[in-house]
C-alpha cells in the first residue's frame, strides 16, 4: 500500500495532471487509489469533475481540526477511484499550521485512518516547499518528481532533494524518490531530447522510462473534469499514463493487467 507523493516546487511541470492521470490509469487497471489534493489551488479536484467551492467537507479540517479523513473522502465516476479533495479553506492552512502541536505529522495521522483500504494513495503537492509539502513528505513513502523537458529542467531539483533528505533525517527515514518523471516532452525538439538525456545522466536508474509527451488533450481534458483516459482514450498522452501505470505496477512488483488507453469511458 505505497504513498506516493508528487512534488515539484517548481509550478507548470505537470505535477497535477501526472498525479491524477496515474490515479485513474491504476484504477482502471483494477486498483484502489486514494487521490489527496493538497494543492490550495484545488486543481486535481477540478480535474475530476468536483466543483471545490461547494464542498462542505475537505482535506482542510483533517489537517488544521484532526477531523476524521474518511468522513472527507469522496467516490468519483470512475470504479476504484476516490477523493480527498482541496477546499478554498486550505489555502489558511500554512499559516495555521505554524503554531500547531507536531505540525509536520498531521497528514501521516490522518491517512493512517484509511490507507489499508487503499492500493495506492497518490498526493498532489502544491508548487512549493512549505508545510503542505513537508506534510506530504512526512507521511509519502517515497516521491514522484515531475520534470519538465524544457530549459533549466533540473533548476531547484537539488533544493528539493535537500528537502527530503531533512525530512528523512528529521521525520521519515524511508522517504525516498520513487522516480522521476519525465513530462511535457516534445519529439520535434532537439532541446527536449537534450534535457531527457541530462536528467537520466544526473539520476542514474531513478528516471521512469515512460515519457510524458506534450499534448493539447492533456491540457483540455481538465476543463472537462476528466482524466485523459476517459477524455481522450486512444491519444498519445492516455497511452502514455496507461504505459505509466504499467510500469509502476510492475516496478511495486504487482500484477500488470492487459490495459489499453480506451478502459475508461466518460
Amino acid at each position: 500500500m505505497p504513498v506516493y507523493a508528487f512534488a515539484n516546487q517548481k509550478g507548470g511541470v505537470g505535477k497535477t495532471t501526472s498525479a491524477v492521470n496515474l490515479a485513474a490509469c491504476l484504477a482502471a487497471a483494477g486498483r484502489s487509489v486514494l487521490l489527496v489534493d493538497l494543492d490550495p489551488q484545488g486543481n486535481a479536484t477540478a480535474s475530476l469533475g468536483i466543483d471545490r467551492s461547494a464542498l462542505p467537507r475537505s482535506v482542510y479540517e483533517a489537517l488544521v481540526d484532526g477531523a476524521p479523513l474518511p468522513e472527507r473522502i469522496l467516490p468519483t465516476r470512475w470504479e476504484g477511484l476516490h477523493l480527498a479533495p482541496a477546499a478554498v479553506d486550505l489555502a489558511g492552512a500554512e499559516v495555521e499550521l505554524v503554531s500547531a502541536p507536531e505540525r509536520e505529522f498531521r497528514l501521516r495521522r490522518a491517512l493512517e485512518e484509511v490507507r489499508s483500504a487503499y492500493d495506492y494513495v497518490l498526493i498532489d503537492c502544491p508548487p512549493s516547499l512549505g508545510l503542505l509539502t513537508l506534510n506530504a513528505m512526512v507521511a509519502a513513502d517515497a516521491l514522484i518528481v515531475p520534470v519538465q523537458c524544457e530549459y533549466l529542467a533540473l533548476e531547484g531539483l537539488s533544493r528539493l532533494l535537500q528537502t527530503m533528505t531533512r525530512v528523512r533525517q528529521r521525520f521519515n527515514p524511508r522517504l525516498h524518490v520513487r522516480g522521476f518523471l519525465l513530462t511535457m516532452f516534445d519529439a520535434r525538439s532537439r532541446l527536449a531530447q537534450q534535457v531527457v538525456e541530462e536528467v537520466r545522466h544526473h539520476f542514474p536508474g531513478r528516471v521512469f522510462r515512460t515519457v510524458i509527451p506534450r499534448s493539447v488533450r492533456l491540457a483540455e481534458a481538465p476543463s472537462y473534469g476528466l482524466p485523459i483516459i476517459a477524455y481522450a482514450p486512444n491519444s498519445p498522452g492516455a497511452l502514455a499514463y496507461t504505459a505509466l501505470a504499467r510500469e509502476l505496477l510492475q516496478g511495486d512488483g504487482l500484477p500488470v493487467p492487459s490495459l489499453e488507453g480506451g478502459a475508461y469511458g466518460p
